[in-house]
């Protein structure tokens, strides 16, 4: 059996193949188009499928995965192996949840706190017990350097890009040191609030800035209960594949 899960995000789309539970392929791109899904299911033998979309134009997409695999659309009604207690779950995004569910399958006896670094970086945390009550949202890394720049009348428009001082000694050094430096010691302090609440807390990172968090934390006193997962959100739905067959 193998499985095609399709993440479509804000600005890229990630799919990974499975064997079961074994993650065998994983792919990114800027733009998903029938041609690109067509030549996975030619080239794989794909029985099942999801798709987790941040937006709801997929209907082609969707139309082509019912008719060659067992389909599902992931959403927060599917049974997905936690207790969702989320207040309002038609508008938790998907990814959230899938990060979540992810940790909890590769973690089942932890406490887990899921730390998802991309446009935004969201704070989710799952018990023991598999239950899940909500989290964080931020502004990610990018989106401070393009909020001050946009809210601003003379900060300029600059690219994120690693600056390790504490201090700026130009103005775009200092926009960088503020956004990295301030990041990082927000997420310090959300571990360490979590960590009140939740025993022996085990901190999961992923998305596109995971690595630079895992560099930033790997000397601190969060480092033996700290782990980086790129892949977290692609197991996650897998994992529902599994829940749901």
């Amino acid at each position: 059996m193998a499985n095609l899960v399709i993440d479509i995000g804000n600005s890229r789309t990630k799919f990974a193949i499975f064997h079961e539970r074994n993650l065998w392929e994983t792919r990114q791109v800027v733009k998903f188009d029938l041609d690109q899904l067509n030549q996975i299911l030619d080239n794989h033998k794909i029985t099942h499928s999801i798709v987790s979309s941040v937006n709801d134009e997929i209907l082609n997409l969707e139309n082509l995965l019912k008719i060659r695999t067992k389909y599902i659309r992931f959403s927060a009604r599917v049974k997905v192996g936690v207790t969702n207690k989320y207040k309002s779950p038609e508008t938790l995004g998907l990814d959230r949840l899938a990060g979540v569910i992810g940790a909890k399958a590769l973690f089942p006896d932890r406490n887990c706190l899921v730390i998802d670094a991309g446009t935004c970086i969201t704070y989710d945390a799952v018990d023991i017990d598999g239950i899940y009550e909500g989290g964080s949202i931020s502004p990610g890394l990018k989106m401070r350097l393009q909020a001050m720049h946009k809210f601003t009348g003379r900060l300029p428009e600059i690219e994120l890009s690693d600056y390790s001082d504490w201090r700026g000694y130009d103005t775009s050094t200092a926009m960088l040191s503020g956004v990295l430096n301030g990041s990082t010691e927000e997420v310090k302090g959300m571990i360490e609030i979590y960590r009140l609440k939740y025993p022996e807390l085990l901190v999961i990172l992923c998305g596109g800035d995971a690595i630079f968090f895992d560099s930033r934390l790997k000397n601190s006193i969060f480092a033996h209960t700290l782990k980086t997962e790129p892949d977290l959100v692609l197991l996650g739905l897998n994992e529902v594949i599994d829940k749901n067959d």
